[in-house]
């Protein structure tokens, strides 16, 4: 899965979809009037694909926090380790100027 940033945060995706689904919906039913077993057939069928949607959208926000995660310890690390060295670099130069 590539990673791209295109400026859009997960939960305006999620809520731009759910906008859509929502409106999508009422014209369906508005345009096309059918019985009312069709019409409750036809709105499990798009609940079932919206969640479908959704827990996608989840799948892809929960691997994405992991990666940040993941790099975030990353980052952590190193500088810990840079600040470490720097940390008895600097006790070495007092102790020589001390002696």
């Amino acid at each position: 899965m590539a990673a791209e940033d295109n400026g859009y945060s997960a939960g305006a995706v999620g809520f731009a979809f759910l906008a859509g689904a929502v409106i999508g919906v009422g014209a369906a039913l508005l345009l096309a009037p059918q019985s009312g077993a069709e019409t409750r057939k036809l709105l499990k069928t798009y609940a079932e694909r919206a969640e479908e949607e959704v827990r996608e959208k989840a799948k892809e926000a929960r691997e994405t926090m992991e990666t940040a995660i993941g790099q975030g310890r990353q980052f952590i690390n190193e500088k810990k380790s840079v600040l470490a060295a720097a940390f008895e670099a600097g006790k070495e130069a007092v102790k020589q100027r001390v002696s």
